[in-house]
Parts: C-alpha cells; sequence; structure tokens
C-alpha cells in the first residue's frame, strides 16, 4: 500500500482492529466517552505495535521533517512571551520545538503511550485529558493547536472540546486547527477499505463545516494559513476564497471530486476569540 510500509495483512489488522474499538466510541453514550477516548487509544496502540505513529516516531529523520513542517506554519504566529497549549500532542515532538519560541507550553493528549519516554523541557507540561476537557486556567492561552485532531472527536463532542478551548484563549486568542479536507478523504485507516471514514475518524471535515462548528462555540473571526510543503505565507488568509471552491468540489463524482481536492492540501483552519 503506497504510504505505508506494512504488509497487507498487517494493515487489514489495524483496520479491523481500530474499526471495531471506533465503532464502540461512535455508539457509547456522552457520560461514557470520556473515559473511552483515553482507554481505546491505548488499546489500539497496544495491540497494533506497528502502528503508522510507531513508524514515524522510530524514524528520527521523517520525525524532524513533519516537525519541521508544522513549526513552519505557525512561527509567525509564535512570540516569546506567549502561552502555547497543543492539543492531541501525541509524541510531543513539535511542543517540544514550540517550547524554545514560547514562556510557557502545554501538550494534551488522551493516550501518555505514544509520548512514553520522553524528556520534557522545563516550560513545557504534559497533561492527561479525556479527549475533551481542557485543564488550563481560563483566558490565559495565546495560541492553541491541533493536527489531526479534530476528525478524532465524536461530533457531539466536538462542540464541548472547542466550548473549553474558547475558554482558555485569551481575547484575540487563535485556534489553528489542522485536519484532513473530507473531500479527498478517508484519511484513517479505512482509506485502503472504505469510501467514508469507517475508523478513528469519527467525523471528516471541510472548511465550511469547521466555520458553522466553531460558530456554535462562540468564535467570530475566521482565516486560513496558505501553504505548501515548506513555503508559508507569512500572514493569515481570509477563509472566503475557499468555500465556494470546495463547494464546487462536492459536486463532483467521487474519484475526481478526490483528485481535485487532494491539490488543496489540509484543512489549516484559524479561529480567533
Amino acid at each position: 500500500m503506497k504510504g505505508d510500509v506494512r504488509t497487507l495483512d498487517r494493515i487489514r489488522f489495524h483496520y479491523e482492529v481500530e474499526r471495531s474499538l471506533s465503532d464502540q466510541l461512535r455508539h457509547a453514550p456522552a457520560s461514557e466517552r470520556g473515559k473511552l477516548y483515553h482507554s481505546l487509544y491505548n488499546e489500539l496502540f497496544t495491540r497494533v505495535t506497528d502502528h503508522e505513529q510507531f513508524q514515524m516516531k522510530s524514524n528520527e529523520e521523517a520525525t524532524e521533517r513533519e516537525t519541521a513542517l508544522q513549526l513552519g506554519r505557525i512561527k509567525p504566529l509564535l512570540r516569546k512571551s506567549d502561552i502555547y497549549c497543543e492539543i492531541g500532542a501525541g509524541d510531543c515532538a513539535l511542543a517540544i520545538k514550540v517550547s524554545k519560541y514560547v514562556k510557557k507550553a502545554y501538550a494534551i493528549d488522551v493516550s501518555e503511550i505514544i509520548s512514553d519516554n520522553v524528556k520534557f523541557p522545563e516550560n513545557l507540561e504534559f497533561i492527561l485529558s479525556d479527549g475533551i476537557s481542557i485543564p488550563i486556567p481560563e483566558n490565559t492561552v495565546d495560541l492553541a493547536y491541533s493536527n489531526q485532531l479534530m476528525e478524532h472527536l465524536h461530533p457531539e463532542d466536538s462542540i464541548s472540546q472547542l466550548n473549553n478551548i474558547y475558554k482558555i484563549l485569551k481575547p484575540g486568542g487563535k485556534y489553528v486547527c489542522i485536519t484532513p479536507n473530507r473531500l479527498s478523504g478517508p484519511h484513517d485507516i479505512s482509506r485502503y477499505f472504505d469510501d467514508v471514514a469507517t475508523g478513528f475518524h469519527l467525523k471528516e471535515y471541510t472548511n465550511y463545516d469547521l466555520k458553522d462548528v466553531f460558530a456554535k462555540a462562540g468564535f467570530r473571526k475566521f482565516r486560513a494559513i496558505l501553504s505548501w510543503q515548506h513555503l508559508v505565507v507569512p500572514w493569515l488568509m481570509p477563509l472566503a476564497p475557499f468555500i465556494p471552491i470546495e463547494r464546487a468540489l462536492e459536486n463532483l463524482p467521487r474519484t475526481p471530486r478526490r483528485r481535485a481536492s487532494a491539490a488543496l492540501g489540509a484543512i489549516k483552519f484559524v479561529a480567533i476569540k
């Protein structure tokens, strides 16, 4: 399979495990999901020992390349006096890099397994979360960031988490949300087998989907980061041009829609408090 070094048998095993676990999360009542995010992801990483995130973590060159790519997107927004919060920090490679450019950094995740044995700088604090709560003082964060997180949330939990992110941001604070575009998906392990995401991508989005969801959480200003590989426009772009392009692409048949949408790359959505 392109983009994955594992055999088809191992990819299928990963798919079957992830689909079974994610179905538990999809169908669980809200009262249970807070505990399930932690336990199900830990189970996934325990059972799928060759998960793509482990492959990335063991490949120092690939990790460094991906971390540099992400840092390049948000570095123009960082100031030395800032408080930074990364939600869904994974192996914390990016949070560690960002901690060099800010006063204080938080790394939040639902699983501690990927970041196990990581040495954290003094100004970086790791917080284990239930996937929804953001246990940081309100009105303290200048820049919140997530990469490949939003799509992992149960749709009913996305508003709850966004409400919590909104609370921790200072007035004028920004939340940068990087997520795969639904129009070129699916983007989880089910991309090899299904037409829509059926793994731990519980919902994939477009820019206009995100605008609607973020508005419900109180955000009123929306922008986008325009970048291609390591080339980054150093100022935020208006969101408006992306929405009619997506709506036009959505009307295309599946195969040409996915190919054309792939050229847009990941969504780099910015919401401002």
